[in-house]
């Protein structure tokens, strides 16, 4: 039997969640939020636009900065990660089933 495969649809960016979910509703700024997460403004910047993913490390912070868990972040980012994969990695098509 063949598992089922669930994806996403092309899932968004972690970084536009947490704008539309947390940054617009709270009026956070960049760089007050940068700072209280112990990160540098760019970098924050970064994840916002979508140029940057969010690691273990950044998943925490958030997790603890936003009240949600560490999972949610890393989940979501996992999903766009995915996502991009299959759009982009024409080389996964050529991959022979081992079982």
């Amino acid at each position: 039997m063949k598992p089922k495969k669930f994806i996403q649809q092309n899932p968004p960016h972690p970084g536009e969640i947490l704008q539309e979910l947390y940054f617009t509703p709270l009026k956070l700024s960049v760089t007050s939020a940068a700072d209280k997460l112990f990160i540098t403004r760019p970098n924050l910047s970064a994840i916002l636009n979508g140029r940057a993913g969010i690691s273990p490390v950044m998943a925490l912070k958030l997790s603890r900065a936003f009240d949600t868990t560490p999972h949610y972040w890393l989940n979501l980012q996992a999903n766009y990660d995915l996502w991009q994969a299959m759009l982009h990695d024409k080389g996964i098509e050529k991959v022979k089933m081992l079982v």
